[in-house]
């Protein structure tokens, strides 16, 4: 679900750009009154684990479309809202900048999307709600399922918004809607049960988080360093070699526009949107999680032949998820650190 520039006109990216610059000043305020230097480790190992997780597209069956983790529940839930949507934000960011997955005039869009609807109206308003204080694997389940899907509704009604105040491209509102919601609504269902197995692996080894990050109790020095050690072994085996079994379907957003327009991808305006692609092919130097051209080896001989085979094996994708997964771990833990280093008294 993450927005092109295409869809967006530069008056509403610099709106929502000012909305998700605002919630990640209040989020780092409330990171920094929290006073639990616990979450600097989490908040690395846990955006290194949602980027990997996020390579990886799955398939719709009976659609033609694929969809993949947004992440933002399981964050919310093992972080609480305010450091989750501060790591969210590190995880689209790196994803923009380095491997040209979302526009840059689109960033603000797809940070609020992904991030405010997971972490400040799902998890507060629906998932502590069913979880309760004292959860059990089935209302962890249950939780898990209805906010995923709430949120991801929510995200993808609001990037067809979005894409209509934009008045940019040429999608009806009715026809995108349509197909958007219901794709996503699959796709929830999918996100619901990863957020449900993720959390409940973490509640079984260290509950105490889950009640540090609903702020039940503090986390001062749990020490839940397995618990790190096990998330940060997935992301690498994920973005390292399970990334290969990525769908090669469209995904919703994708898949949506091409129903409604017969496009997956618009062109472009001129202007800023021309200007931001170009920065963005600078600095991304893992373009669309692969190396760039002329730097990949060619296949050769009935490999060849036979195209792309199914997994895709590729170097160039295990790159990207390791180093995509690194630059993550190191800017969400900067992040945290900055925010503590301003709560420290000189």
């Amino acid at each position: 679900m993450h927005m092109a520039d295409a869809l967006i006109s530069p008056v509403v990216g610099g709106a929502v750009w000012a909305a998700s610059a605002g919630l990640i000043t209040y989020s780092s305020k409330k990171v920094r009154e929290d006073a639990d230097d616990s979450k600097v480790p989490l908040m690395g190992v846990m955006g290194a684990f949602i980027f990997a997780c996020q390579m990886i597209n799955f398939t719709i069956p009976a659609t033609g479309s694929s969809g993949h983790l947004g992440g933002g529940m399981i964050l919310a839930i093992l972080m609480g809202p305010y450091a989750a949507f501060l790591t969210m934000a590190s995880v689209l960011t790196v994803q923009a900048l380095f491997f040209a997955d979302g526009g840059l005039l689109a960033l603000g869009c797809n940070i609020f999307n992904l991030g405010f609807f997971p972490c400040f109206v799902a998890y507060p308003l629906i998932y502590k709600k069913i979880a309760g204080n004292a959860p059990s694997a089935n209302r962890i389940l249950a939780g898990s399922l209805v906010s995923a899907i709430v949120a991801l509704q929510a995200g993808a009604f609001f990037v067809v918004l979005e894409t209509l105040f934009s008045g940019v491209s040429e999608l009806p509102f009715a026809s995108f809607l349509l197909l958007m919601q219901p794709i996503h609504l699959a796709i929830g269902v999918v996100e619901g049960l990863v957020t449900a197995a993720v959390v409940i692996f973490v509640w079984k080894a260290r509950p105490e988080i889950l009640g540090a990050a609903a702020g039940s109790a503090p986390a001062g020095s749990l020490p839940f360093r397995r618990v790190l050690l096990a998330l940060l072994a997935m992301a690498v085996v994920v973005g390292g070699g399970l990334s290969w079994f990525a769908s090669d379907h469209p995904d919703g957003l994708e898949w949506s526009m091409f129903r409604t327009a017969g496009v997956e991808e618009l062109e472009s305006p001129e202007g800023i949107h021309s200007s931001l692609a170009n920065l963005q092919e600078k600095t991304a130097f893992l373009p669309d999680y692969g190396f760039k051209e002329g730097e990949a080896v060619e296949p050769e001989g009935e490999a060849a032949e036979e195209g792309e085979a199914w997994p895709s094996v590729s170097a160039g994708t295990s790159v990207s998820g390791l180093v995509g997964g690194a630059l993550t771990l190191a800017l969400a833990a900067v992040i945290g650190l900055a925010v503590r280093r301003r709560r420290t008294p000189a």
